[in-house]
């Protein structure tokens, strides 16, 4: 395919698009899809045909729209008219929306989703920009919406070197967590002495409530390859994987079924646009070990290996799979890239703070109204986040603490709401960005209950290689359940910090040295709830049930409980 072809296909599709009289667009993402989605599409599909409206009305499965929450979604697009998207939507009400709203002009508002919510107009979307209005099975639909034409541009227009400099120029971090500079990594990359490279796309994506990756690989498949593409051209890699862990089935079909369209476009696989470049991408799935979201964890599993960190140096840009240069970055991270490419690294610059530039993807979750995807400008408060976009607490509750990065990431208290969004200030509070958890908290959460949760779902994910990690989380776990179940000391509190520090210091990967981000962060800013359970034998919110021991705990405690009864 040229590029001229690639112009032409758009065109096809849009003057395809155009003729409709009306567009009704079903999100066809998991949580839609778990709410019935597909029950609603068919019902649509089947009343149109019944009415044989084919010629005039299209269905569109598309990607997410945002508020997961009010799924299935259903969006009215007509010609010279603002959109109108349907929450909550049946089998038996899009019929409705059909015959009344595609055919009648009127509105249904019982079911409307007011287009002028602060969860859409506080939200500034680059990833998931199309993730709403594409078919993110169709490469024309994908092309219609500019999909591709920053690979056709750096193909015809940059050298490697001068697409490096442009990711450079942007200021992009990586958005799986860590948030090194992803120009800098490229050009590592770039300068590695070796005759094979090898591109990875990190989607093994396991923190609690997460599922940025899952979404963005569902709802836009083409614009993560067009980004690895891109990236390995940069780079010198001629092969590339996408890790995917085993539970987002959809994410992997759709990708499967993106990279087969691609290749046989000739978008992807032997000379990508009539140039000399090659890139070949595979699949691999992983089996939803978390530690796999380590990335040298990850290479190992891809090399079909178990999926264990490894020391660095050397780092995977040196020596990664199979003792090649690699590069690894997040499946967000892949996403920014076309835009960048299409719109520049200055545009993107100037989105964000000073440090942390364009945009992040948040999984909003927990005890807030409006739960759901959202993509908002680096340095947005935590304030806007919860009561604009999130539409505030439920219930006429509280809000009381706010947890970013996952399980291993810090609970951020109401006194830092105003706080700026980004890699810096996080970190000062304790806490990460990681890939983008965001778990809200109200007044009746038990911040200790939360911290025992985070380390058992850490001590339980650990590969177990480095002692620190293995045995550090599980002490740390045991105090944490005497200190819930009041059979703690006040002294337990120093040893929980003594170890969550050693841990951190010690353990060989980000899994051991993140974990006790949850503990030391409570700790810190919710020190008087520890002290109630350990002083009082109560918990403050009525969460934790005092006197039960866990299993484990007794099992622990027993030689010792029968070496006393020896000694009486």
């Amino acid at each position: 395919m040229t590029r001229e072809e690639l112009r032409a296909m758009a065109r096809k599709e849009l003057e395809k698009r155009n003729a409709y009289r009306c567009r009704l667009l079903v999100c066809y993402s998991s949580p839609c899809l778990a709410s019935g989605a597909e029950a609603v599409h068919k019902a649509l599909v089947q009343a149109v045909r019944e009415r044989n409206l084919d010629a005039d009305v299209d269905v569109t499965r598309t990607g997410c729209v945002g508020p997961c929450s009010r799924g299935p979604l259903v969006t009215v697009r007509m010609p010279g008219r603002e959109d109108v998207i349907y929450e909550h939507v049946t089998p038996e009400f899009v019929v409705r929306i059909l015959e009344e709203h595609a055919l009648g002009q009127k509105v249904l508002e019982e079911k409307v989703l007011p287009g002028d919510l602060p969860f859409f107009t506080k939200q500034l979307k680059v990833v998931l920009a199309n993730s709403a209005n594409l078919d993110p099975e169709s490469l024309e639909s994908s092309a219609s919406m500019g999909g591709f034409t920053a690979l056709c541009k750096v193909l015809e227009e940059m050298t490697p070197e001068q697409v490096v400099e442009e990711i450079k120029k942007s200021g992009l971090r990586g958005r799986g967590g860590g948030g090194f500079p992803t120009g800098l990594k490229w050009d590592l990359v770039r300068k590695a002495a070796g005759e094979k490279k090898f591109i990875v796309a990190n989607g093994d994506e396991g923190d609690p409530g997460a599922y940025m990756d899952r979404t963005t690989m569902e709802s836009d498949p083409f614009l993560v390859l067009e980004g690895m593409a891109i990236a390995a051209y940069a780079v010198g890699a001629d092969q590339g994987y996408v890790y995917v862990r085993a539970e987002y089935p959809l994410a992997a079909e759709r990708l499967v079924k993106a990279i087969k369209k691609a290749e046989k476009a000739e978008i992807l696989g032997n000379r990508i646009f009539g140039s000399n470049f090659n890139l070949r991408v595979d699949i691999r799935l992983g089996a939803g070990a978390f530690v796999c979201g380590e990335e040298t964890g990850l290479l190992t599993s891809v090399m079909g290996r178990r999926g264990q960190p490894y020391p660095r140096p050397p780092f995977p840009a040196i020596s990664g799979l199979w003792g090649c240069p690699t590069l690894i970055n997040n499946v967000e991270t892949f996403g920014n890239i076309a835009p960048i490419i299409n719109r520049g690294g200055d545009w993107y610059a100037g989105i964000g703070t000073e440090k942390s530039k364009g945009t992040k993807i948040f999984a909003l979750a927990g005890e807030i109204n409006n739960t759901g995807l959202i993509e908002v400008p680096m340095g947005i408060t935590l304030r806007e986040v919860v009561y604009d976009i999130g539409g505030g607490i439920p219930k006429g509750a509280g809000f009381k603490a706010a947890q970013t990065g996952g399980p291993s990431g810090g609970c951020i208290p109401a006194q830092f709401l105003d706080t700026p969004i980004d890699y810096e200030n996080l970190a000062a509070l304790g806490s990460i960005m990681g890939s983008g958890g965001l778990v809200i908290m109200n007044d009746r959460s038990c911040m200790v209950d939360v911290a025992r949760f985070f380390m058992d779902f850490c001590r339980d994910e650990s590969c177990g290689k480095c002692i620190p990690c293995r045995v550090g989380t599980s002490q740390m776990l045991r105090i944490l359940e005497r200190i819930c179940n009041g059979s703690a000391a006040m002294e337990d509190l120093d040893k929980l910090r003594e170890l969550a520090v050693m841990v951190q210091d010690t353990s060989l990967c980000g899994l051991g040295f993140t974990s006790p981000n949850p503990t030391l962060s409570t700790l810190n800013y919710f020190r008087e709830e520890y002290e109630a359970h350990i002083r009082d034998r109560k918990c403050p919110v009525g969460v934790c049930v005092m006197n039960e021991v866990p299993l484990r705990e007794l099992v622990h405690e027993l030689p010792r409980r029968i070496r006393e009864a020896g000694k009486q």
